[in-house]
């Protein structure tokens, strides 16, 4: 049941479905463990392949990477003008079973 909120704009819910998930149904072949590792990718022409340049970097040593997710972007200044962009990533990797 949805009843409309005071002001009539919009609806709050009065009840919420409740999951419910049992452990020991759970599939055993999606189990996984990740590692994390931050990398900072350079380039004098964009983040973007900074970011490109981390992650082909890092692939040629760490193997089954699956995200890169940009924490911070930065850029290198001299005289007024940027001589480099710096991406930071964390990359997540699968560890072998």
């Amino acid at each position: 049941m949805v009843r409309p909120h005071s002001s009539g704009r919009g609806r709050i819910p009065t009840k919420q479905a409740v999951v419910s998930y049992d452990m020991h149904q759970k599939d055993k072949s999606t189990d996984s463990v990740y590692k994390v590792t931050e990398v900072i990718g350079t380039s004098t022409k964009s983040w973007e392949d900074a970011a490109k340049n981390a992650v082909e970097t890092a692939s040629g040593t760490l193997r089954d990477l699956r995200i890169a997710e940009v924490v911070k972007m930065d850029v290198k200044i001299e005289n007024g003008k940027v001589l480099e962009y710096r991406t930071r990533l964390q990359l997540s990797f699968k560890y072998k079973s």
